[in-house]
């Protein structure tokens, strides 16, 4: 099985790379992902290959992907009179709605701190911008515990895998309730500890069918989606004591 994989690596990249030379060439096995109401997640293969062997003593590679971003608010749940209230919160910008990063070798072993920080390699290399809100840093812990619980900032989660020590590859985990937009993956060449390559591709998320049909009422037409939604709960409760009644 290593060896077919190697076998189609090989010959996948071996075209770019004699028509123009690079000690770097990545591609994506798709360009577009479908969410249906059916989807579940997905995972994506990156690969390619190295003008160098890979591996300890050698080049390295990091791959980081991101999805589009958008503003985030972060809520403190507090206590009153027995009940659950919305407290103090704070809203951060240009929050990725994914965000993974893995390598051959985790970033913080391969490339200096201060770089692996400005590259933004690793959850806590993460640049959020708090414009409003509570300061305290348990707002930003929290949001990095609620993205990495759905599955929508990974870190190290997969390794990249290298076979015929100059041929790679990662699967990238799409969660099932991964955001549509578009998405940009970098692929990183290191060699002694620093950047010294890389590969800039895209893929897009799509909705399709009855999920696009619903997510299109819900944003043009809230107070009917409410509506159609409390209807079918009352639907489905009338339904179950009918089934359920015992005689």
């Amino acid at each position: 099985m290593r060896a077919l994989l190697a076998l189609l690596l090989a010959l996948a990249v071996a075209g770019p790379a004699f028509a123009q030379p690079s000690p770097l060439v990545a591609r994506l096995s798709v360009n577009r992902v479908f969410i249906t109401t059916a989807f579940t997640g997905e995972s994506l293969m990156i690969f390619g290959s190295t003008e160098e062997p890979l591996g300890p003593g050698g080049d390295e590679v990091v791959v980081v992907a991101r999805g589009p971003s958008s503003p985030f608010v972060v809520r403190r749940k507090v206590q009153v009179l027995g009940l659950w209230l919305n407290g103090p919160s704070a809203r951060f910008e240009d929050v990725p709605s994914f965000y993974a990063v893995a390598g051959t070798r985790p970033a913080w072993r391969i490339l200096p701190e201060e770089e692996r920080r400005a590259l933004g390699l690793g959850l806590d290399a993460l640049s959020l911008d708090r414009r409003s809100g509570a300061r305290s840093p348990g707002f930003r812990a929290a949001l990095l515990e609620l993205k990495q619980e759905a599955g929508l900032w990974q870190e190290n989660r997969s390794t990249v895998e290298v076979a015929g020590s100059r041929l790679f590859n990662l699967l990238l985990p799409l969660p099932a309730t991964v955001q549509p937009g578009s998405y940009r993956v970098e692929v990183l060449l290191v060699r002694s500890r620093r950047v010294v390559a890389r590969e800039s591709l895209g893929f897009t998320v799509e909705r399709i069918g009855t999920a696009a049909s619903i997510n299109e009422v819900a944003r043009e037409r809230p107070a009917l989606y409410a509506i159609v939604c409390i209807l079918l709960a009352g639907l489905t409760g009338w339904l179950g004591s009918v089934l359920f009644r015992r005689s």
